[in-house]
């Protein structure tokens, strides 16, 4: 079953911050890359370190996209199947070694 996509009202804010084309690339690469399998390790997708912000990340480019993934158990009667949603938390943009989020320097 696919993943549930949420964006909080700190990563919209994020994302307003970013170019039209860097709002759209992410949104797609969201939606292709993290809807199946969102906890399945890539050269894309890398767990992060206990953080503040974050439990996992989504490389694109110089995109950073920063997600929180939880599965819970659903019952319906008889049939139990997992559901699967992921928040995401943040969105930035790497430059040089200096993450930007929301246009401001973030120390991971």
């Amino acid at each position: 079953m696919a993943a549930t996509i949420v964006y909080s009202p700190e990563s919209v804010d994020h994302l307003a911050v970013l170019t039209k084309q860097e709002q759209t690339t992410i949104i797609d690469q969201v939606q292709q890359l993290l809807t199946h399998e969102p906890t399945l390790p890539s050269r894309k997708r890398k767990f992060l370190r206990p953080n503040a912000l974050a439990q996992w990340e989504l490389r694109l480019g110089d995109l950073r996209v920063f997600y929180d993934v939880t599965i819970e158990e659903v019952s319906d009667g008889d049939t139990k199947h997992e559901s699967t949603t992921m928040t995401i938390k943040a969105v930035g943009k790497k430059e040089h070694n200096q993450l930007r989020i929301g246009g401001k320097r973030i120390d991971l």
